[in-house]
Formats: C-alpha cells, sequence, structure tokens
C-alpha cells in the first residue's frame, strides 16, 4: 500500500477542504476551498515570519477562513428558508467569549455585515467591546449572563443609540433590576427570556441543559416574568425567547429534542398574544475535530447544512401545527466560525530516547548475570521466539531494578541493562513488521517505544483544551509529506510540569497515543502544526511556568501575489518582562537588584568590571526577549 498523508493525518476529514496536501509534500491552506484555485503552503508563510524577526511558535490566523465559515453559516440558513418557505428570516450572532481577540470580532462582524450578523456578550467587558465594534443597525446584539446595574445601564444605552440590544433574563431576579434601571433612564429596553430546558444535552457540556441547568427560567418562572411585563404594561418589550442545549453537540437529535421544546414554548407564548420576534437556538453547533463524524464528543455526525435545515423544519412544522407566525430564528454559533482560521506552529528542538547507539559498555567477565542474561536475550532473538524473549528482557529488567535498589548492581551496569533492553524492544518491533498476526501485547510495544519529541511551545498556554477537557486536536508535519514517517512519537512541551505532553493524537484506525512522525536532525527545521485553535485556545491559555503569548500573525490570500498571500499584521508575543509584570512583579525594580549585586561583587573582586557590565545587560535583554526557547529552527 503506497503512503497517504490525507489518510495517516485524516486530514479530509476534520479540515473541512481548507488544508490539503501538494505536490511537493507541503500542508497547504485553501482559503477558497478548492484546491485548483490557490494553495499556501503553511511553511512558506512560515519563512516569512521568521524574516519580519519573529521567532517560533507562532499563531497563524487565516481571515480568508474566518469570512467563509461566515458565509457558510448565514447561507446555509437563508438556503433552508428559501427551500422550506419559511417566513422568518435568520439573524445570527457570534458569541465573543469563544474568541474575544479584536481583531477576529472586527472580521466577522465585517464579513457579516451583508448578512446583519450580529454579536453576543456574556459580560461587561464583552458588552463594551460589543457596542463600539457592532454598529450595524439591524443586526442583534444579545447579551446574556450575570447581570448588575451597570451591565443595564450599557444594555440600554445600546438601545438608546439605535441599536437592538437584547438583554436576555437568565435569572428571575434580573427582570425587575431591569424593569427598575429602565425606568430610571426613562428607556424601554428589548427583553428576552431564557428558558430552561427540560432536556438535557450529551456530551462535556451537558450541564447546560437540563433542571440542573446554571442559567435558565423554568417555565413557571416565565408565566411570572410575562405577567410582571403585563402588569408594567411592557408585553411590547418582551422580543426574544433563548434557550441553550451545550457546546459542541454531537448528536443532531440532541439539538433536535431541543429545538421541538423550545419551539413548543415559544409557539404557546405566541398564542397568548405576545409578539416574540426571535427564537434563539443558542450554540451547539459542533466541528468533527477528530474526523470520525460520529457522535464522539470531538465529532458531529451532521453537516452544516443539516443543521440549518433541522432547525428551520422543526421550527415551521411546530409553528404550522399551532397557526402562529414564524419567529425569526437567532444562532449563536462561535466554534464553527473561529476554529479552522487558526492554527499553532511550533519547532521539534529535541528528541527524548530510550534507547542510546552511542553508549558503549563492553561484556566483562566479572558482570552481573542479570547484565550477561540480558545480553543473550538480545544475541539469541529472531523472528520465531519474540514473545519468549520479551517475556525474559521484561523479567530481567524488573530483577535488575531491585538489585540495584540493594546495592547488588553497579550504575554502569544498570545502565547497561535498560539500554540492552530497549535494543530488544526496538529489534522486536522491527521483526513483527514480518508477522501476519501480532499478540496484543506486542502490539502494545510500539507505544512503549514511542519517542518523546520536545516541541517549543507551552500546552497550557496554545493548546489548553488539550490540558483540561482531554480534547483532540489535528495534530501533523507542516512538510515531508511526501515521505513516509516511521517514528513513533509522543510530543512534549517545554513547561516544567508532567501534564505538559499531548496523550491522544488523530490516525487512520481512530485515536493513538502515539504520532507518525519523520525522523529529524538538528540542522534542518522540522515545524509542527497545531490545528482547530481558533475556538476558546486563543482565550484561555494560562501562563503556566510563566510563558506568555505566542507570536502572532494574520494571514490574507493574495492571488496576485507570487506567494499568493500577504501578512496583513504580525502582532509580537509577550516579554519575560510583561508576564512578570502581569504577576505583579517589577521587572525595572529587578533588573536594579541584580545591578546593585554584580555592584558588590565587582568590588568585592569577584567579578572582573567589564564582565559585570556585560552581565548586567545580559539579565536586562532577557527581561526583553520572547518567554519561548530561543532555537535557530
Amino acid at each position: 500500500m503506497s503512503w497517504d498523508p490525507q489518510e495517516q493525518y485524516n486530514i479530509e476529514r476534520w479540515s473541512d477542504s481548507f488544508f490539503d496536501v501538494n505536490d511537493d509534500g507541503h500542508l497547504c491552506v485553501l482559503p477558497f476551498q478548492d484546491k485548483n484555485e490557490l494553495q499556501i503552503p503553511i511553511s512558506k508563510v512560515v519563512e516569512e515570519i521568521k524574516l519580519q524577526g519573529l521567532k517560533l511558535p507562532v499563531v497563524i490566523r487565516f481571515h480568508d477562513i474566518l469570512r467563509a465559515q461566515v458565509r457558510k453559516l448565514n447561507l446555509a440558513f437563508q438556503e433552508a428558508i428559501k427551500e422550506l418557505d419559511y417566513h422568518g428570516q435568520y439573524r445570527g450572532v457570534y458569541p465573543i467569549k469563544v474568541n474575544q481577540m479584536r481583531e477576529v470580532v472586527e472580521e466577522i462582524v465585517e464579513a457579516g455585515a451583508e448578512f446583519d450578523y450580529g454579536l453576543e456578550a456574556g459580560s461587561k467587558p464583552e458588552i463594551l467591546a460589543a457596542l463600539a465594534y457592532n454598529t450595524n443597525l439591524n443586526s442583534l446584539t444579545i447579551l446574556n449572563g450575570y447581570k448588575d446595574r451597570d451591565y443595564m445601564r450599557l444594555a440600554l444605552l445600546g438601545v438608546k443609540m439605535g441599536r437592538k440590544c437584547l438583554v436576555v433574563i437568565e435569572n428571575f431576579s434580573e427582570l425587575n433590576l431591569l424593569l427598575e434601571v429602565s425606568r430610571e433612564q426613562n428607556i424601554r429596553p428589548l427583553i428576552g427570556l431564557r428558558l430552561k430546558l427540560s432536556s438535557e444535552s450529551r456530551g462535556k457540556w451537558a450541564s447546560s441543559s437540563g433542571e440542573n441547568a446554571k442559567f435558565g427560567l423554568s417555565i413557571l418562572e416565565i408565566i411570572k416574568c410575562i405577567n410582571i411585563l403585563k402588569n408594567e404594561d411592557m408585553l411590547d418589550c418582551l422580543k426574544l425567547l433563548h434557550f441553550h442545549m451545550g457546546s459542541q453537540i454531537a448528536d443532531i437529535k440532541t439539538i433536535k429534542e431541543a429545538i421541538i421544546e423550545g419551539a413548543r414554548v415559544y409557539a404557546k407564548i405566541a398564542k397568548m398574544g405576545i409578539n416574540i420576534e426571535y427564537l434563539d437556538a443558542g450554540g451547539g453547533l459542533a466541528i468533527d475535530y477528530d474526523g470520525s463524524r460520529s457522535t464522539r464528543d470531538s465529532s458531529r455526525n451532521y453537516r452544516l447544512d443539516e443543521y440549518a435545515m433541522d432547525l428551520v423544519l422543526s421550527i415551521k412544522q411546530i409553528c404550522d401545527d399551532e397557526k402562529v407566525a414564524h419567529p425569526h430564528i437567532v444562532t449563536e454559533s462561535g466554534r464553527a466560525i473561529t476554529a479552522h482560521h487558526s492554527c499553532v506552529v511550533t519547532n521539534v528542538i529535541d528528541i527524548k530516547k530510550k534507547h542510546h547507539e552511542d553508549f558503549e559498555r563492553k561484556a566483562q567477565e566479572s558482570d552481573h548475570y542479570l547484565l550477561q542474561n540480558m545480553r543473550s536475550t538480545l544475541e539469541e532473538l529472531n523472528i520465531s521466539n519474540c514473545q519468549e524473549m520479551l517475556n525474559d528482557a521484561k523479567q530481567i529488567k524488573n530483577e535488575s531494578m531491585q538489585a540495584f535498589k540493594l546495592g547488588i548492581l553497579e550504575l554502569d551496569e544498570q545502565a547497561a541493562i535498560e539500554n540492552i533492553y530497549w535494543q530488544v524492544v526496538d529489534q522486536i518491533s522491527e521483526l513483527l513488521k514480518q508477522k501476519e498476526f501480532i499478540p496484543d501485547d506486542l502490539r502494545e510495544l510500539e507505544q512503549s517505544r514511542a519517542k518523546q519529541y520536545l516541541c517549543n511551545f507551552s500546552v497550557f498556554q496554545s493548546a489548553a483544551d488539550i490540558w483540561a477537557i482531554d480534547q483532540v486536536l489535528p495534530i501533523m508535519p507542516l512538510q515531508k509529506l511526501n515521505e513516509e514517517p516511521k517514528e513513533d512519537c509522543k510530543l512534549c512541551d517545554i513547561s516544567c510540569d508532567s501534564d505538559g505532553q499531548i496523550k491522544q493524537f488523530l490516525g487512520p484506525e481512530g485515536l493513538s497515543e502515539t504520532i507518525k512522525l519523520h525522523k529529524i536532525t538538528n540542522d534542518v527545521p522540522y515545524h509542527i502544526g497545531i490545528f482547530l485553535t481558533g475556538a476558546y485556545q486563543d482565550v484561555m491559555g494560562v501562563m503556566h511556568n510563566l510563558f506568555g503569548r505566542l507570536h502572532e500573525v494574520h494571514v490574507y490570500a493574495d492571488k496576485d501575489d507570487e506567494s499568493g498571500f500577504y501578512i496583513d499584521e504580525a502582532i509580537t508575543g509577550g516579554t519575560a518582562g510583561d508576564v512578570l509584570s502581569t504577576m505583579q512583579y517589577n521587572p525595572s525594580n529587578m533588573a536594579q537588584v541584580i545591578k546593585k549585586e554584580i555592584d558588590k561583587n565587582i568590588k568585592a573582586g569577584h567579578i572582573q568590571a567589564r564582565m559585570g557590565v556585560k552581565h548586567i545587560d545580559f539579565y536586562e535583554n532577557c527581561l526583553k526577549q520572547y518567554t519561548y526557547l530561543d532555537s535557530q529552527n
């Protein structure tokens, strides 16, 4: 069977046609989802990044993908509405919490202008951003989350400015606060009510719905809210019914169940003579991280057009059944908009091996019998006795460690035993390639002998969901994809934490504990991409070990440019001084302390004056440098 990078790394299934491999073996971005139109090798982007003086690791944002996803979502709903003769419109909003980066929000707002695509905010800082950037008077600004008096004032300010700022009442007590502030400001608010679904979601975010959900009103509380608004002569302010089924909903059946319940509640309210204009189905639109097209937490069993069609059809059928008007449909999809547009590129800076070919300890008559037996195991190994020799090698290794603890073995003897053991494992793995049937315990050898590739990044900063919720993200090399990789590898980051590693990878047969990578040499850069990082990863990263934000570049396609792209903006990442300041250190004072200490040593004759000045300059320069390792690759 010929080598196929598409199959090895599942590219076609997770990439949504935005990534492909060219004839030179480079992973490319297809900004127009057409390999015949334009292909941008990511390695070429990395080369230009380096020419601009930035070092790896780096975040690369392909803004054409962001714009394409906004269009795809809106067009999917427009087509479903047209095909089903639905009488309402689609009025989607982007939830800022998914990626609050200004450049991302700006791009989404601009791309969505023709569709009156709006924003959703869930905190006071997010409202401030939404008011400043969602200036389209026809689009919605949906305001969720817990609220205080200033939150309500900001919402009413938006209404006063002519914006469609809808305050969604998440908890019953918020309604009275909103009405009180609206009387103070003499502004009639735009109000939404959030329904607490009885239908329970599935997956990692199942707690977003159901009776124990953090947010939402029971049907009883919704009736009470309606009565309060009626008594205040403000029923006309009630414009929206909102519900939320969770994030990354893998199974379309779960979505349908929630839609049916939410639409039925809307229809019953509408039959009360209340003109609710919008039905907000919240988030939940998943992406296929692992490419399995299944109900796994990291996948989905439906397409975007199927999602839109099912939402529109379910709402239409219930409204027609109840003989009420079709509402405008709102969704708060963020992950599906942003995930594909961003990736993290890092470089391999070292390899941690278990077997070292350059370690040699010649046999001696005084060698302990355990070392002699391990050597014999290696010498006698052949294809017919793999299982027997593996069992013997394991036993010898275990016995040798006990003997070493008791002081029976010398340090170099124990080192030799361990090194020969891994030689045995390596040779068995090679011999197994000639066999048709391989027992399970022998298959596990591939996992145990995997090399650890040390990569210049922090999982906690740049791929937080891998560490926090075992999220699967596509990972693969950017080059040499016309050559079959032979190394089984695990990836470790440079943080000082045992959790700083990636334990799950996409493989041709599903999830794997290792990834196939190429042999590398110190003089040739080897770059690895971590993909689908545009949702949440940018904003949820933590400064564990004081590794700061990565350098970032924004890339746009340009068919007239010989490279097919240009870098619109390059943003430098955090320096050591920046992250120390965030943690309330004072870099200037720190530099002064070091200067005083070195001056004391100069006066005491411990350090030469000229060298002392160099040491001070070195310390100050380190405060201004990138927090990641300075590698030539």
